[in-house]
């Protein structure tokens, strides 16, 4: 591995020499298992336990009001039904861009997230707001498909002006030790996330954390990730169980640490899954924090794929400015 030391590129941008970088150790399925079963192994009950102190962590009420900001500020709203229809991905932007109709000085999510075709919708409601439209790509959330069909997929997504793309990959390659085909799609994937005009979308990649198996796949398969070009390393699909967990996330959170630190090369971080409350949250960023530093604690690095939580942050917001709890019903439902 030829691993350099630049300096950290800007928010939301991957390093165009990360390919390069580490062509050595990709250039074939042989010396790719090589590098990824020679990275260290996660000690399971250390990891576990580290995850369990960090979450026992407590803090200031004004740290926990700006937290709470933060918190919306990272969420993206998600809706991957089968009876998805135009007016509730209209309404679900609606409540991205004033998730607190009532009181202004709420913070705005992160994004919208819908499936490619509800991407124009999404995107026309939302306009210039500031809140990106994601979509899920690439045979979403199997990630069984044909090359081609999950690149066609992306195109789609991206050409409807999708700013975000969230692929999954195939668990089954990965688990089979088909490590380069798994490399080989993330590269393909994130090269058919340009725009015609040189810029393009951003390419998150899910792993399916709960199929993985073990803690050290979770640590191969994000440098996996980072050396195909990810900006972003998420753990599930929200289809699964388990989805994301403390001790799973602080994995991935050490792994961008160290890929920064070998690379000069900021990758941000998106649990999904499973965060329901307040308190779980202010968990997620007090280990961001702690394990990766502050310069992760913005929504360009760090994300909750969590639609069920943005009430909850609310409720506790309400709570905080008036003293008193809003009843779940007051905020509108996902």
């Amino acid at each position: 591995m030829t691993a350099t030391s630049a300096s950290t590129t800007s928010a939301g941008q991957a390093g165009p020499d990360i390919g390069a970088s580490f062509a050595d150790v990709t250039g074939s399925e042989a010396s790719l298992r090589r590098f990824l079963h020679g990275l260290p192994g996660v000690d399971q009950v250390g990891c576990e336990a580290r995850a369990a102190t960090l979450g026992t962590r407590s803090i200031k009420t004004t740290a926990k009001a700006q937290a709470l900001d933060l918190a919306i500020r990272m969420v993206d709203l998600t809706t991957l039904e089968g009876m998805d229809t135009p007016g509730k991905v209209r309404a679900l932007s609606s409540k991205a861009m004033r998730p607190d109709p009532a009181d202004p000085t709420c913070p705005a999510a992160a994004a919208v997230c819908v499936y490619p075709d509800m991407v124009a919708v999404a995107k026309e409601t939302l306009g210039d707001s500031g809140v990106h439209v994601a979509s899920v790509a690439t045979a979403f959330p199997s990630g069984r498909a044909a090359l081609e069909v999950k690149l066609a997929d992306t195109r789609t997504a991206v050409a409807a002006g999708a700013d975000e793309i969230d692929m999954v990959i195939d668990r089954g390659a990965f688990l089979s030790g088909r490590y380069l085909s798994v490399f080989e799609e993330i590269v393909a994937t994130r090269e058919a996330c340009v725009r015609p005009d040189g810029t393009e979308a951003h390419l998150k990649v899910i792993f399916e954390t709960g199929e993985l198996q073990t803690y050290d796949n979770v640590r191969r398969v994000s440098w996996l990730a980072m050396m195909a070009g990810a900006h972003f390393i998420k753990t599930s699909t929200g289809k699964v169980q388990p989805a994301a967990t403390l001790p799973v996330t602080l994995i991935m959170a050490e792994a961008v640490r160290d890929f920064r630190e070998q690379t000069g090369q900021m990758v941000g971080v998106k649990p999904a899954g499973g965060i329901r409350t307040s308190k779980d949250a202010i968990k997620y960023l007090v280990m961001v924090n702690e394990t990766c530093g502050p310069d992760w604690l913005d929504p360009a690095w760090f994300r909750f794929g969590a639609s069920t939580l943005l009430n909850d942050l609310l409720m506790q917001r309400t709570k905080m400015t008036t003293g008193r709890y809003s009843g779940p019903d007051y905020f509108t439902l996902d």
